[in-house]
């Protein structure tokens, strides 16, 4: 069975290969607000606030409900289309936080369907933010 969590996920190309990042908090956390603004630099959405993860070769792998594919929430706008990629393989999880991020943490995981993620917690609402996730995936 084919889980289905509370997450928006987009995906950056760095090098050769599309790299995943699912982005958890809270409804209102900021989700879908730091998916745009990592979509303003040329990450592409697999799915907004809701997303099907399944696993292959040792992978997490993200993709949208059918229902879902393509919409994502811009607060104050509604709901807009865009072009998703059908799916990506996670390399990033965040978690948003409400308050500011320790200076040097250490480097934490999380398993998703059996497989461990390197996970970050980020507050979501500095400009630096979408800078921050890529530095956290050319670190991987």
């Amino acid at each position: 069975m084919t889980p289905t969590i509370h997450a928006s996920a987009v995906a950056l190309r760095l090098g050769n290969a599309w790299r995943g990042i699912l982005i958890r908090g809270a409804s209102g956390a900021g989700k879908s607000d730091l998916a745009l603004r990592l979509m303003d630099i040329g990450a592409r959405l697999i799915g907004d606030d809701y997303v099907h993860l399944w696993t292959s070769s040792g992978r997490l792998y993200a993709t949208a409900p059918a229902s879902i594919a393509g919409l994502i929430e811009v607060r104050g706008l509604g709901i807009r289309t865009v072009t998703p990629l059908k799916t990506a393989s996670i390399s990033l999880v965040i978690d948003l936080i409400d308050h500011a991020a320790e200076r040097m943490p250490e480097t934490q995981k999380v398993t998703l369907c059996g497989v461990d993620v390197t996970l970050l917690q980020l507050d979501p609402r500095p400009a630096s933010a979408p800078t921050l996730v890529i530095r956290a995936l050319e670190a991987l």
